[in-house]
């Protein structure tokens, strides 16, 4: 059987306090966190650093933290050996960026947005969830629906995580289905069920303006555990996400029936772990690495290399892409064409507003692959403009 590789990017309830500490000593760690910092909307070093369990609590911090986290660890890895990427819930932005439909600018600006959005969605009404562990799965079903609540998330293992007001989960509580126990849930209110919606709609509004690409690998839905293999796609399905369940069952199934022989799980790492540990057992059980530190970054790659996509050893054409730093309308440099030779810091295009323009350059030398957006486009920050490269 051939050797197929994971590697999986975790969602909110994940972090802990300091856990970004020991990857700031990483060469361009701190610098990379402080770009991102400015599109997120909040200081990503200090929150990854600094700050306590309770303000790593708040949805609009803990979201965009998450993407960082896992992005920031994966540039130490060989992405492009790996064959599968999934994420739980916000950490599917992550798993986008890893499977390039999204750069990793857009990916932190929409979990900014996200973050800040639900939890504007969250104060609304007072609403909440809790996970029910154990019990028949039909039988917990039936009595969220008799309570009127929603299965936000379906995590296998015995567990599903019922959202709603607070009133009916507290109702729900006090007369739970046999064989159960229900866990209140520290989290700022009902994610993944229609409470979300106005969330869904901030989201629908900017993601229109982003060109995702399609997926570089199998990239694994939320929604059904299917690979996406459009970037449109994906992009829509991430904006549903906010008000629809996150179905973490169905991904493991997919993992299953791929054969999957490895996972990788990005800081902070070790509930989806756990997870795959509780649902895959005996034959179907993936060698699995939890990369916390930078410490653990010698058996990730190990795992990588072993268990990994074999490189060609044909000529790769490596690229980077440019994205915009802010929004406007974009204007390419004239006479500009794909496959033109580019210089490091030379100016490609202008972002243009009322306010005044805004050089794009090139961070490198290379060659201009394509072109992403076109003439008067109007993009948004983190947006991808062009690929440069150059054959290695």
């Amino acid at each position: 059987m051939d050797n197929v590789l994971a590697v999986l990017s975790p969602g909110q309830g994940a972090q802990k306090p300091g856990f970004l500490t020991p990857w700031l000593g990483l060469d361009g760690a701190e610098s990379r966190l402080r770009w991102w910092s400015a599109m997120a909307g909040v200081d990503l070093v200090h929150l990854g650093t600094q700050a306590d369990a309770e303000e790593i609590k708040d949805t609009a911090k803990t979201q965009p933290l998450l993407i960082a986290a896992a992005l920031l660890a994966a540039d130490h890895l060989p992405i492009a050996d790996v064959s599968v990427v999934a994420g739980h819930s916000v950490g599917e932005l992550g798993a986008a960026a890893l499977a390039g439909v999204l750069s990793p600018e857009a990916a932190i600006t929409l979990a900014g947005l996200r973050g800040r959005e639900m939890a504007a969605a969250c104060a609304l009404e007072p609403t909440g969830m809790a996970a029910v562990l154990g019990g028949d799965e039909a039988e917990v079903l039936a009595a969220l629906d008799k309570h009127g609540l929603h299965p936000a998330n379906r995590n296998g293992a015995g567990q599903i995580v019922a959202a709603g007001l607070r009133e009916r989960l507290e109702k729900f509580a006090a007369e739970p289905p046999a064989r159960t126990r229900v866990i209140t849930l520290q989290v700022a209110g009902a994610f993944h069920t229609p409470y979300m919606a106005p969330a869904e709609q901030a989201l629908t509004a900017v993601a229109g303006g982003i060109i995702p690409a399609h997926p570089a690998r199998l990239l694994l839905s939320n929604a059904d555990g299917a690979a996406v293999t459009e970037g449109s796609e994906l992009l829509s399905r991430l904006v549903r996400q906010v008000t629809a369940p996150v179905r973490w069952d169905l991904c493991m199934r997919t993992l299953a029936d791929l054969g999957v022989t490895a996972v990788i799980e990005l800081p902070p790492a070790g509930t989806l772990a756990g997870l795959i540990k509780r649902e895959l057992k005996g034959d179907h059980l993936p060698e699995i690495v939890t990369l916390n530190t930078p410490d653990d970054l010698p058996a990730a790659r190990d795992l990588i290399a072993r268990h990994g996509a074999h490189p060609s050893h044909e000529p790769t054409l490596h690229f980077r892409v440019v994205v915009a730093g802010g929004a406007g309308n974009f204007q390419p440099a004239p006479d500009l064409e794909e496959g033109a030779p580019i210089k490091a810091g030379q100016l490609i295009g202008q972002i243009v507003t009322r306010q005044g323009s805004a050089d794009v350059t090139a961070l490198q030398a290379g060659h201009l692959i394509e072109w992403l957006a076109h003439h008067d486009d109007p993009v948004a920050p983190g947006q991808p403009l062009a690929r440069i490269g150059e054959l290695s």
